[in-house]
């Protein structure tokens, strides 16, 4: 009985030194929130690993939506039973709840995003990883446009064939871009497919379907590819959280086609779902360590690997990935390392 008691109290002094050293040095007792901030950037203000703020932010369940907090709220250090929380003071006569950020949801538009959306909407609802050439070569195509025009813009009317399900009405038009392989293995990853414009059906024919532009980001072309709009929530809140597995993987691309890359870029990861990868995991990159010559020996060494900041992936398919870059302590570069944190 006295080991258990032992235990148990050693147990609960580690839970509460762990708790505080997630503390950050000069961390403030409160902080009101602001528009334009993000639950990344509150959390680091608390804490030094942000991802982390589950682990000291609570919910009521007794509130609705406590997870979400607005500009005007404002958040108190506290300390429950010796460990460190994070209250929440609401603004607008709201009352004072605990807060949990990390529930997945659809929130009200006034409610401050995990991270920067206007930095990931474009590839939350446009872009598209396409698996296979095979997947391309199968999808429906643009036949004819209107009047015979060969290219055309949004309102335009186009014919396209192919088979076309009854209960799909909306459709996204691709144009096959850059192809990923692994660079270590070679192995095939998947297609970018290039988000050319989003089409309504109106009526099929046979294997052949009217379809009006909704919109366009250029002009559509002869055998461009049609393909339903993808089920997918949008939403703002992500649960940071770190992988299920061992990640070793490499930052392949920047979407925006620069190969220096900075805090608030997204990033394409040669590493998806497949690997273990899921939407809200956080990774650490690594930058190669430089060649040196050891002035003794004469030998040319390579240092240690060094941290360079942090990302977020915001959309995972089955080898792909998409992030954003959160923290960057120096230039990031294509084939960086990305681990775990």
């Amino acid at each position: 009985m006295r080991k258990t008691l032992v235990a148990l109290l050693l147990a609960a002094a580690g839970t509460l030194a762990h708790a505080e050293a997630l503390l950050k040095d000069g961390h403030p007792q409160n902080y009101t929130v602001v528009k334009g901030d993000t639950l990344w950037d509150i959390a680091g203000k608390f804490l030094t690993l942000p991802w982390k703020w589950p682990e000291i932010w609570h919910a009521n369940p007794q509130v609705k939506n406590p997870h979400l907090i607005y500009p005007g709220d404002t958040l108190s250090l506290v300390y429950v039973d010796g460990k460190p929380q994070l209250m929440l003071n609401r603004g607008s006569d709201r009352g004072t709840i605990k807060l949990t950020p990390g529930v997945r949801v659809t929130p009200i538009a006034e409610a401050i995003p995990t991270i920067p959306l206007d930095k990931i909407n474009a590839f939350l609802i446009s872009n598209r990883i396409v698996n296979s050439q095979a997947e391309f070569e199968n999808a429906p195509y643009i036949l004819a446009g209107n009047q015979e025009s060969v290219v055309n813009a949004a309102g335009d009317r186009i014919f396209a064939r192919g088979q076309f399900a009854e209960a799909d009405k909306r459709y996204g038009i691709f144009r096959p871009g850059k192809t990923y392989t692994d660079p270590v293995t070679g192995e095939f990853l998947g297609i970018n497919a290039d988000d050319i414009a989003t089409a309504e059906k109106l009526d099929t024919d046979g294997d052949i379907a009217t379809l009006v532009l909704m919109r366009t980001t250029q002009e559509t072309r002869l055998g461009d590819r049609l393909m339903p709009n993808e089920e997918r929530g949008v939403t703002s809140i992500f649960q940071p959280s770190e992988p299920s597995l061992p990640i070793d993987g490499v930052i392949l691309d920047v979407p925006r086609g620069v190969t220096q890359i900075g805090a608030m870029d997204v990033v394409t990861l040669n590493k998806g779902s497949q690997d273990g990868l899921s939407e809200g995991n956080v990774l650490a990159i690594m930058k190669a360590g430089e060649r040196v010559r050891d002035v003794v020996t004469g030998e040319f060494l390579h240092v240690p690997d060094q941290q360079a900041g942090f990302l977020m992936v915001f959309r995972a398919y089955d080898r792909l990935s998409y992030a954003l870059v959160l923290k960057a302590n120096r230039q990031l570069s294509i084939n960086d390392r990305v681990v775990n944190p």
